[in-house]
């Protein structure tokens, strides 16, 4: 415990952003992404994860978070009250990517890899046809196929997939 709390503190020392129990559920087995580039860019590599999905025939559902976002916590609060009813249609066609962030990550310090592509967070908005590419709000939720293809348009912020049968809708993929 005592190295735990060193490590938290050296790393708070350092100016990186530290999520102590900020993250999805362990119970949806999410594969955490830490950011390349900090803290000049803030890079998320999607690219292992969506090779995994090609592998196992299932969607990504691809979560970005903020430890200090209250909305985020909100959510996975949420998540973690029902998980008995929630991880099981999650793990039936979905692999759940978290990319761990902080508020103080802008818009114009956040990009997505996939493959030898790295975009800024707008550019890869557009490149997805996401409709909110000119917001960068927490927590964010995308969908896609194996092949980057986004699902459907999706919603993003406070008030977002607050009861068990709006977010079977989203798994659904139903609008």
């Amino acid at each position: 415990m005592r190295r735990v709390c060193a490590l938290v503190v050296a790393a708070w020392l350092c100016g990186m952003p530290v999520a102590v129990g900020a993250a999805f559920p362990d119970a949806y087995h999410p594969t955490p992404v830490q950011a390349a580039g900090v803290p000049q860019r803030h890079e998320f590599d999607l690219t292992p994860a969506l090779q995994r999905a090609q592998h196992e025939r299932k969607r990504l559902y691809v979560y970005l978070g903020a430890s200090d976002c209250p909305y985020c916590r909100r959510y996975e609060a949420f998540l973690q009250r029902h998980a008995d009813q929630l991880v099981p249609h999650f793990a039936k066609d979905y692999l759940v990517v978290d990319l761990r962030s902080s508020l103080s990550v802008t818009a114009d310090k956040l990009y997505f890899r996939i493959g030898d592509k790295s975009l800024r967070y707008v550019e890869f908005m557009r490149s997805i046809g996401d409709e909110r590419e000119r917001l960068l709000v927490y927590p964010s939720v995308w969908l896609f196929d194996g092949h980057a293809k986004p699902l459907m348009q999706m919603p993003a912020g406070t008030g977002t997939f607050e009861t068990v049968p709006e977010q079977l809708e989203i798994l659904r993929l139903q609008q």
